[in-house]
């Protein structure tokens, strides 16, 4: 058993490996190949690895590490997608060019997801192929890379018959907010229903061991006019500018949109938002609180990045590595336990991201949308939602066409489609604001678009 680790220069790599390596035996692993063009990086990120497989787990998993797409990908029966084109100096550019127009500065939404999805679809295909060409017949290829609503989109027009299943592990990071609010210990027991398109969406019902727990999280959230577990509240009443609580979804930027969950919830407390509902639904106050200068790139790269290329230094320095200088958690733990449901047919509840076809009955059959399904050695069998409601439904379908409009724009090469898409995204304020950070995008981009004409 072969699985192949598309980014392996990511800061995510090390976790994700451990992910696997605790779950050898469920998914009977042999080797873990790690595979980037950053051949620099990716040799860094593979220290920590194989410290983590060899001396911390002691396990016998043979470590590969190429920037070959034939030796990354020959007999590999799952790849994890991870990728971020344009690394993180694109990511800059894509919050920082849209905050300089009045609009939203986000990696995933607005202005700048769309960025990021147009830099991503053709290396994206690229990867299918030469997965198609060289690894097992029944791959699974299981995509993190963002923005996972564009990505997938493109894939469905351009690789339909792909064993492809995109996901999104922000989701989880809301479930692992919502145990810890609620002193759950265990948050496998919580089960819960969810409509929406990747990083647009609503849980409309949680349960814990079959009993309600949306009513008392309402409550928790409305009494503590925020969204994150007391534990991190009594540490610091500061906590915008908290860097001790360990979590990364409690540092810097994110205080805001853990606030903007009450915020939302003040005014529609039926469904529990997405997070990134805030950048759609509270785009001018997010743009005022932002701070164009130094957006949540630079805070990436001021923590994880460079606690991680920092500890590996002193690795290679001292032979001694401290354990918190990667980040281990949800995000590996989602994906490797939907590799295990693949290989072992557990037919296990996952939140998936995939082509309509009635589970939402009104929405379009052809949208890509992210409901919970049942995963087995055939792939998901989605589990089918109740209607939509109209405020939600249109959100949904502005946003989803707007998907679609970039999508076709980046595949035409149309300068007028891309625009449309721009124009029509909800983060943006007119037309005219939309063809600006447009052709701003499109200089900063020149070495990854298409040509628009």
């Amino acid at each position: 058993m072969i699985i192949t680790l598309i980014g392996g220069g990511s800061t995510f790599t090390p976790g994700i490996v451990k992910s696997i390596a605790l779950r050898r035996e469920e998914l009977d692993v042999t080797e873990i190949r790690l595979f980037d063009i950053d051949k620099e990086r990716q040799d860094k990120v593979a220290v920590v690895v194989d410290w983590i497989l060899h001396k911390e787990l002691e396990c016998d998993i043979k470590l590969t590490v190429t920037t070959d797409p034939k030796t990354a990908y020959t007999d590999a029966s799952f790849i994890f997608a991870q990728m971020r084109v344009g690394k993180y100096a694109m990511r800059e550019q894509d919050e920082k060019i849209p905050l300089r127009h009045g609009c939203v500065g986000q990696e995933t939404c607005g202005c700048g997801g769309m960025a990021y999805g147009m830099r991503t679809i053709f290396p994206m295909i690229e990867a299918i192929d030469d997965v198609e060409k060289y690894a097992k017949p029944d791959y699974w290829i299981l995509n993190y890379s963002n923005p996972a609503s564009i990505v997938s989109e493109a894939c469905r027009r351009l690789r339909p018959n792909a064993r492809i299943i995109n996901i999104c592990d922000m989701p989880i990071a809301i479930i692992d907010m919502v145990a810890a609010a609620l002193g759950i210990e265990n948050k496998k027991e919580i089960v819960y229903d969810y409509f929406g398109l990747n990083h647009f969406g609503w849980f409309t019902s949680i349960e814990h061991n079959g009993k309600d727990i949306l009513t008392p999280l309402r409550k928790y959230i409305k009494e503590n006019e925020i969204f994150l577990p007391a534990a991190y509240l009594k540490s610091n009443s500061s906590l915008a500018k908290n860097s001790k609580t360990g979590n990364r979804h409690a540092k810097g930027s994110w205080y805001y949109v853990w606030k903007g969950e009450y915020e939302i919830m003040e005014n529609f407390p039926e469904m529990l938002p997405n997070t990134y509902l805030n950048y759609y639904l509270q785009q001018k106050e997010f743009v005022e609180h932002s701070d164009p200068d130094y957006t949540r790139a630079n805070e990436v790269m001021d923590s994880r990045e460079k606690n991680l290329f920092e500890g590996i230094d002193r690795y290679l320095e001292t032979g001694e590595l401290e354990k918190d200088v990667f980040y281990a958690g949800s995000h590996g733990d989602w994906i490797a336990d939907l590799a295990i449901a693949l290989k072992n047919d557990t037919k296990a509840r996952f939140l998936v991201i995939t082509e309509n076809k009635g589970a939402l009955p009104n929405m379009p059959h052809d949208a890509m949308v992210e409901v919970p399904a049942y995963v087995g050695k055939n792939g998901p069998e989605v589990i089918a939602q109740n209607p939509i409601p109209l405020f939600q439904q249109g959100l949904m379908m502005q946003q989803l066409n707007c998907e679609k409009l970039l999508v076709e724009g980046c595949i035409e090469g149309s300068y007028e489609k891309v625009l449309q898409a721009f124009t029509l995204n909800k983060t943006v304020p007119s037309m005219n604001v939309a063809k600006a950070v447009l052709d701003d995008m499109i200089v900063a981009n020149k070495d990854y678009w298409p040509e628009l004409k």
